[in-house]
């Protein structure tokens, strides 16, 4: 609480919600998906874990500037600590979710001191160094993770006691629904606190920021620690409602596939970062279905075009489009 506290991430009682025409929309549209599609309430939860996932990332990378090729490594110490902690009887989902978030934060914390020095190449490594040993860890570890059959052999409690987890979906899509929302409107005050101006201040010009008292080490620590805790909260998600917790949810494929849904977003933008999570989702389900052999190459086509069409992702279309609407 001190460090939190001394980093400046108190916000002020009268700050207002974020109620943009995109952040509007992207909730109309969430809430109506439900309506619209409730054929698709598997594919809508694992678009919105992803969208927990992206937020997660982009308080790193598009607040912070700290860059990563392992930050799948919290969504699989989430899902695993969710499914571990099933697995020993305590099923309640809320429970979970909260060790889910708790145990990676720890994690994060731990090696914060290592992370947040250096220059971007060497983040890279040391990221990519660390992925590569808790994949290699949890892969041995087989009587706590499964090893590479994973852990599926857990129940979750009904949500609040009352709501059992269905075969369609249905409470599911309406538990992450639910929780990215809260993640949503607590990074948005947490990015527009004093402690995430001063963030934006170090992406800028780290070596400036110190001259008029920011601490930069320590906020980057902070912003380090509230990214693996909203990543884990996204892996506990994930094993909750798909009742499977995997070595791939710690593997390198998803920390790169973080990186190009932010991109595609727009660093720095939450409702552009949410927008292109979900269209990232819906783009990758479709292409899969259409071409399952292929579907990574249309992939990357519509990939490349978004970077070349789109300068600063959807964030900066919804920046430009809101420029333009002002007298």
């Amino acid at each position: 609480m001190t460090l939190l506290k001394d980093s400046g991430l108190a916000v002020g009682p009268g700050m207002r919600l974020p109620i943009s025409g995109a952040t509007t929309l992207l909730f109309a549209a969430l809430i109506a998906s439900g309506f619209l599609f409730p054929n698709h309430f598997a594919l809508a939860t694992q678009i919105l874990v992803l969208m927990i996932f992206a937020l997660s990332y982009d308080l790193l990378q598009g607040h912070a500037g700290i860059v990563s090729l392992g930050h799948a490594v919290f969504l699989g110490l989430g899902a695993y600590s969710s499914a571990i902690l099933a697995r020993a009887g305590l099923t309640d989902p809320l429970l979970g979710l909260a060790v889910g978030a708790a145990v990676p934060a720890l994690i994060a914390l731990v090696l914060s001191p290592i992370v947040v020095r250096g220059n971007d190449f060497t983040r890279l490594l040391v990221t990519l160094g660390v992925a590569s040993l808790v994949y290699e860890a949890a892969n041995r570890l087989r009587d706590l993770t499964g090893g590479a059959d994973g852990l599926s052999d857990f129940e979750v409690a009904p949500l609040l006691g009352l709501f059992a987890f269905d075969f369609e979906g249905r409470t599911g899509f309406i538990y992450a629904l639910a929780t990215f929302f809260l993640v949503y409107l607590a990074l948005w005050r947490v990015t527009n606190s004093p402690f995430g101006m001063a963030l934006r201040g170090i992406r800028e010009n780290a070596r400036r920021m110190p001259a008029i008292g920011s601490p930069v080490a320590r906020h980057l620590a902070v912003a380090y620690l509230l990214s693996g805790a909203v990543a884990g909260i996204a892996g506990a998600l994930l094993a909750q409602t798909s009742r499977f917790a995997s070595l791939d949810m710690l593997g390198f494929e998803r920390s790169a596939e973080i990186v190009m849904v932010v991109t595609l977003g727009g660093n720095g933008h939450l409702a552009g970062v949410g927008i292109g999570a979900a269209a990232f989702g819906v783009v990758k389900d479709a292409l899969s279905t259409v071409s399952p052999r292929y579907w990574q190459l249309g992939l990357g086509i519509v990939l490349m075009a978004s970077v070349f069409l789109a300068r600063g992702g959807i964030g900066g279309i919804i920046e430009r489009l809101s420029r333009r609407r002002q007298p």
